[in-house]
């Protein structure tokens, strides 16, 4: 089920049951993907959350009410069968007490040890269910529950680009240098967000990531590597519409 109301005179909220679900984050994907297909004129921006999207219209060439009929027309679309496809990107991390200084205090929280924890973070893909906070910056689900961790009391002024975290039972990282509650577990190489490149952010909602943990000298290795700008993001593609997280 769903729902809608008005964002504001040019947006139209579509709201969906309110938990973190596969299942919701494939209905907006898909959806996501057929608006865009079709193209329409009146329709400026799609912009997909955990368990909402926001459809952004031009007010000239549509009303509230035409928008809100058409993404109903969608939404009720008979599924074809074919298969979606989700791209899977590596990102590695170099975890230790420097680059992530809240790793030790995710480990005893949870009564295992650090390379228990680095383990069993980099064990599987996560879903992006959203992009949001700062560009690039990526809503991580999935994650396993032995590894879940509250959120910082006092929240940090300055946090590094690339710095991986964990809040609750969710994963991320911080793209650009901002502040933030996370527990801070370690740190990529990769420059997540450039307004330089033609795609600034190369990972999207419905993507994949899959952390691999590094050295500090293959850490120093890519960061020379993109300076110099021979680095190429390892990727690959998933056919399916199943969750691999």
């Amino acid at each position: 089920m769903y729902g809608f109301k008005p964002m504001g005179d040019k947006g139209v909220l579509i709201s969906f049951e309110q938990k973190i679900s596969p299942e919701i984050s494939l209905i907006i994907r898909r959806f996501t993907s057929k608006l865009s297909e079709k193209a329409n004129a009146a329709v400026i921006e799609i912009i997909p959350a955990y368990a909402s999207i926001c459809v952004i219209y031009n007010p000239v060439l549509a009303e509230y009410g035409e928008i809100v009929k058409y993404c109903v027309e969608i939404l009720e679309e008979k599924y074809s069968g074919e298969k979606s496809s989700s791209r899977v990107f590596e990102i590695p991390v170099l975890y230790n007490e420097q680059t992530g200084p809240d790793i030790n205090f995710v480990a005893e929280h949870n009564n295992l040890t650090v390379d228990e924890v680095i383990s069993i973070h980099t064990s599987k893909p996560y879903l992006i269910y959203m992009l949001g906070f700062a560009p690039g910056f990526c809503y991580l689900g999935g994650m396993d529950e032995r590894i879940a961790a509250p959120r910082q009391q006092v929240p940090r002024q300055k946090i590094k680009p690339g710095t991986v975290g964990i809040a609750g039972s969710q994963t991320g990282m911080y793209p650009i240098e901002s502040p933030g509650g996370w527990q801070l577990i370690g740190i990529t190489p990769l420059k997540l967000y450039d307004p330089l490149r033609d795609m600034p952010v190369y990972y999207k909602s419905g993507d994949y990531i899959k952390y691999r943990a590094i050295d500090e000298a293959e850490f120093n290795l890519i960061s020379e590597s993109q300076l110099k700008g021979e680095y190429q993001w390892v990727s690959w593609t998933y056919e399916g519409d199943e969750h691999i997280g």
